[in-house]
């Protein structure tokens, strides 16, 4: 079955059944082998704008000059 055949079924589905569906499929996923390049138990940084106070000033600027 393609996914073309199956999206008007699933979109008959309740609110409730979709949320079992997209959980059985994350489950499914999950364990399937080699879907993500992470690393279990391994810590990785990610960049936040936090704490970027001249990224800000210069969205700022740039927001100024456009106007």
């Amino acid at each position: 079955m393609t996914l073309t055949e199956l999206l008007p079924a699933v979109r008959k589905l309740s609110v409730s059944e979709k949320l079992k569906l997209i959980r059985i499929l994350a489950e499914e996923l999950d364990t399937s082998e080699n879907i993500s390049p992470l690393e279990p138990f391994k810590t990785y940084d990610l960049p936040t704008p936090y704490d970027s106070f001249g990224a800000g000033e210069i969205l700022m600027q740039t927001l100024k000059e456009s106007e």
